[in-house]
């Protein structure tokens, strides 16, 4: 089959963007920025090390807003393929097609049902108990919020170039601050003091394993939950009872896989790096977890971290089985959110 790679590129670009469209100005002001921000230096092809003028950001962003206004009310396209034309999410037949071409194209329902596209050069292809992980390097088309990892249909997508923007933009918001903590001490195992841009690379060549750990784990939890739980996700009306039951599946998922494989090989700096990113709604819900951390960072007592990992792996598997539970009682979306504003469910 002879693919146009070119049009095949414009078409994913555009249904990127009727997605922005209809949802990127929902999320809050200062995430939107920084979104935007990141979003023009990748079209633009600037380097990670140049930050981009605030004023043509500026103008970029009014002129993006005025086409996104254009695009709101389309209906995504069908993907080229030759002389086939493919629905945006039959994603393993557009794969099929794409693989073999060195090219993996991505696409789901996110966060608050959010769709999602990209398509990017295919750098690899791994079988991890089971699982297949594709994972990709340079993007060709992408949304605004470009996540780093995701699992889809049974399938892991590890997205390195996203990966290396993440890592980038964090590093510089850790610049403006420089906090000690986690993140310091994981940028310090990659020698960020005196190579950045070097630092970065190491960083998102390594840290590709760890968002895989957690991607094998989310599997796992879904193979044990099953289908009920992502027909809960998707009957939610409201932001609070979705975030919280995705923290619960994120700290199952890693009390079950990530931590204690990352403690097993004792990967100091990618246990840094996880530690990094434990924030929001899962710290939150898994205070014990973060004063285990606090005790083996600064005094070496493994102890309570690997006793707070078993028993998160118990607890959060009870907390999503009652989730479950409640999915089909009158009034489930309020009866969870009301667990969670009573500490119902913290550990």
């Amino acid at each position: 089959m002879n693919i146009a790679r070119d049009q095949l590129v414009a078409v994913v670009q555009r249904n990127c963007h009727i997605a922005d469209a209809r949802y990127a100005r929902g999320m809050g002001l200062c995430s939107y920025l920084l979104e935007m921000r990141e979003y023009y230096r990748w079209e633009a092809g600037l380097p990670l090390s140049s930050p981009p003028a605030r004023a043509e950001v500026s103008r970029w962003i009014a002129a993006r807003e005025n086409y996104w206004s254009e695009l709101e009310a389309c209906d995504f396209s069908p993907l080229p393929l030759g002389e086939l034309r493919v629905d945006p999410f039959a994603v393993d037949a557009v794969n099929r097609e794409l693989l073999s071409r060195g090219l993996v194209y991505g696409a789901g329902i996110g966060r608050f049902h959010q769709p999602h596209f990209f398509l990017a050069e295919l750098e690899r292809r791994e079988l991890r108990d089971g699982v297949v992980v594709l994972v990709s390097g340079r993007e060709v088309a992408r949304d605004l919020s470009a996540a780093p990892a995701a699992t889809r249909g049974g399938i892991v997508y590890l997205r390195r170039e996203a990966l290396t923007r993440w890592l980038w933009g964090k590093a510089e918001a850790w610049d403006g601050q420089q906090r000690d903590g986690a993140l310091k001490r994981a940028l310090g195992h990659y020698g960020y003091d005196s190579d950045r841009q070097g630092a970065i690379e190491r960083m998102s060549a390594a840290e590709c394993e760890t968002l895989i750990l957690h991607e094998l784990g989310e599997h796992a939890v879904g193979r044990r939950f099953g289908p009920d739980w992502e027909e809960m996700l998707a009957g939610f009306s409201g932001k609070r009872a979705e975030i919280l039951a995705r923290a619960v599946r994120d700290n199952l998922a890693d009390c079950l896989t990530t931590l204690p494989t990352l403690l097993e090989r004792e990967t100091l700096a990618s246990l840094h790096f996880w530690f990094a990113n434990f924030d929001g709604m899962r710290r939150a819900l898994f205070p014990r977890l973060a004063l285990a951390y606090r005790d083996w960072s600064e005094r070496g007592e493994r102890a309570a971290l690997t006793a707070a990992i078993a028993a998160g792996a118990q607890h959060w598997r009870d907390v999503g089985q009652r989730l479950l539970a409640l999915r089909c009682q009158e009034g489930a979306e309020a009866q969870i959110e009301a667990l969670a504003a009573a500490d119902a469910l913290t550990l």
